[in-house]
């Protein structure tokens, strides 16, 4: 059997990992970074991170500079002397992400939050960068 190779899909595929964003790019990358999803309305944003088996103390954010970085270090915890793995999947890693954000946000309203696995952080946008209501204008 032969394999074509889709030349257009890697440069693809590098275009979508190294394209530049305004919420993060690039430095991102690490050997364990928890996938993240980025939902915008009209009053801001929602970053919403899955890192399951954390404790919110463990949590680090901070900004600096438009740039969000959310980190959470854990101690490494060496195997049991004894211990026989048939199969091992997972390990819980410590994580450091930056997420470089738009002028248009309020730092002072940003809030965050940590239930079930889910780390929600909500990016309000400062209110001159929320949609005006239309406005009828008279004539003179």
């Amino acid at each position: 059997m032969i394999l074509k190779r889709n030349s257009t899909s890697l440069p693809t595929l590098m275009n979508e990992l190294f394209k530049p964003d305004w919420f993060g790019g690039v430095e991102n990358y690490n050997a364990y970074a928890p996938a993240v999803n980025i939902k915008e309305s009209e009053t801001g944003f929602e970053l919403v991170l899955s890192v399951p088996g954390r404790k919110k103390e463990d949590f680090n954010l901070e900004v600096d500079k438009l740039v969000l970085t959310i980190s959470n270090e854990l101690e490494k915890t060496e195997l049991e002397e004894g211990v026989k793995f048939t199969r091992k999947e997972f390990a819980l890693e410590s994580f450091k992400r930056a997420f470089t954000l738009p002028d248009t946000i309020n730092i002072e309203g940003i809030d965050a939050s940590y239930e079930d696995g889910i780390l929600r952080v909500v990016l309000p946008k400062k209110e001159e960068a929320l949609p005006k209501p239309k406005r009828l204008i008279e004539l003179s």
